[in-house]
């Protein structure tokens, strides 16, 4: 479980600045297709794309990584497009179109110059709504999903999330892995390829949205002509996922792999929710303990003792549950040393207050964040439609920007309080760990 580090970007926000946001509307179809859009002036581009409201968690068991593997295989041809047409029509729009599947959506969407907008709108709903799945290129893609498979065992870092993950959610689909596994991918044939894509990517399970130069009303017919002639599964409505609250577990985990020149680390435990209101201060506080440079955990380990180049520390949040998780990358001779230097940092926000200008940095970074993002059509699309499918509801920048100045020393205090427990910590250690050991006693908060 990785945590990416952010550059900690030290400029001064206004405390009466203003965000403004153009033209953000929203249209339910009768069908249950929501087409939301923002309007960005000043662009002669536009990001548009397909959300679907199931991602890894929404699958069962036998069918652990479909959702991936249909993000992949609707690229391999659909009703009206081979595969080489839907590459080259790619690269002729601009070549910027992405797909990806979480645990909880998948997404697929294009930045193209505004002129080409119809063109986009097209050729995504012909990939989502009219793939082939032809028995013989879904086995071809078998074969790249388990070669996908093969890079995550090589890459040590993800390894340990993966095993890691199926350590702190045991039996269940937040601790299975995204891309699936050996067992469960050659299973994917046409037959169920196809029952599980009529049955989830339904009309009421999509979002489309699309930010930069773009017309709402434009959008909405493009969608509403693009899906009118769709035949098949995707009319079908399909039930809630059965998968809600999940329970975590305070594993020890310490996996040897003695070919490692490295150690990695990962120690995790409960955090807010993305619905959770307590979100915003638990977000400045991850900041704080290991979210950029100035952050106690790169000041302490990296530049103070030179034990480690990469670590930081950050919060995933699922639509009801959180994981806080502190990763360092180490030599095993020091990974005691990284251990209980990162223990500590814990231990120092439940016990004292956050000072005023650790809250500040951590403030201006979120912030800047927050600022920055705005000036991206990709970033803004991807945002109106996470915020459609968690929330069900649009947050606006200045909302969030208003939470976040709100926080106060004590705030942080009380969700390190609540948060970092001994009972609830967990620990993930990958590499040669010959001699390297760790009992419920060295977690003490």
């Amino acid at each position: 479980m990785p945590v990416p580090l952010m550059k900690n970007n030290r400029v001064s926000i206004s405390s009466t600045a203003k965000v403004v946001i153009d033209e953000v509307k929203s249209t339910r179809l009768p069908n249950g297709l929501v087409v939301l859009t923002e309007h960005m002036p000043g662009l002669r581009s536009v990001t548009v794309g397909i959300w679907v409201r199931r991602g890894s968690r929404h699958e069962p068991a036998e069918l652990n990584g479909i959702c991936h593997f249909i993000e992949h295989s609707v690229f391999k041809g659909t009703r009206r497009r081979s595969a080489r047409e839907i590459a080259v029509e790619t690269d002729r729009l601009g070549g910027n179109l992405d797909a990806y599947t979480t645990h909880e959506m998948t997404g697929f969407a294009t930045k193209v110059a505004d002129a080409s907008l119809s063109q986009a709108v097209d050729l995504i709903i012909d990939l989502v709504a009219h793939p082939r799945f032809e028995q013989e290129d879904l086995e071809r893609e078998q074969k790249v999903i388990l070669e996908e498979m093969k890079m995550v065992e090589d890459t040590p870092d993800e390894l340990l999330g993966e095993l890691f993950n199926a350590a702190y959610f045991p039996d269940q689909p937040l601790g299975r892995p995204i891309e699936g596994t050996r067992e469960t991918v050659p299973t994917f044939d046409h037959k169920t390829t196809v029952a599980f894509h009529g049955r989830e990517f339904s009309y009421t399970n999509l979002v489309i949205a699309a930010a930069g130069n773009v017309d709402h009303d434009r959008l909405v017919e493009l969608v509403a002509s693009g899906f009118g002639g769709c035949e098949g599964g995707v009319r079908a409505r399909s039930e809630k996922a059965a998968d809600q609250n999940p329970a975590s577990a305070a594993p020890i985990l310490v996996e040897q792999k003695t070919e490692l020149e490295q150690a990695h680390l990962v120690i995790a435990t409960p955090w807010p929710s993305a619905l959770n209101e307590e979100r915003y201060a638990a977000s400045l506080l991850a900041s704080v303990i290991g979210g950029g440079t100035s952050s106690r955990l790169w000041q302490k380990i990296r530049e103070e003792r030179g034990l480690a180049y990469s670590v930081g520390a950050g919060g995933t949040a699922f639509s009801d549950v959180g994981v806080f998780s502190i990763y360092a990358g180490t030599s095993p001779d020091q990974l005691d040393e990284v251990l209980d230097l990162s223990l500590t940092a814990l231990r120092d926000v439940v016990r004292e207050t956050v000072s005023e200008e650790e809250l500040r940095i951590a403030k201006e970074q979120a912030i800047s964040s927050i600022l920055l993002g705005l000036e991206s059509s990709s970033a803004r699309a991807s945002t109106l439609a996470r915020q459609e499918i968690i929330h069900g509801c649009r947050i606006s920048p200045d909302d969030v920007i208003a939470k976040i100045r709100a926080i106060t020393p004590e705030d942080l205090t009380q969700i390190a309080r609540k948060y970092f427990k001994s009972e609830s910590l967990a620990l993930g250690a990958l590499g040669n760990l010959n001699g390297f050991r760790v009992d419920r006693s060295r977690l003490e908060i």
